[in-house]
């Protein structure tokens, strides 16, 4: 497994979806997807997509100027 960082790339909003699927070997969709159904069940999934925006670290690596910001 790789360290989990939020990417620079194929971000949606804040890239956690993103890392996290890159961490566990799935599509970042399908993360999105299982994310978007959990919001369905009672608990505080949407907190938690929060607090890992803000603790976890950005990707580190040169970012492209072509690339389009997540906003």
């Amino acid at each position: 497994m790789t360290a989990l960082a939020r990417p620079r790339n194929g971000r949606m909003i804040g890239g956690v979806c993103a890392a996290l699927a890159k961490r566990f070997g799935t599509s970042a969709t399908t993360m999105r997807v299982i994310f978007l159904v959990s919001c369905l069940l009672p608990g505080p999934q949407f907190l938690l997509y929060l607090a890992l925006w803000a603790l976890l670290p950005a990707e580190k690596g040169s970012v492209h100027k072509d690339t389009a910001p997540a906003w």
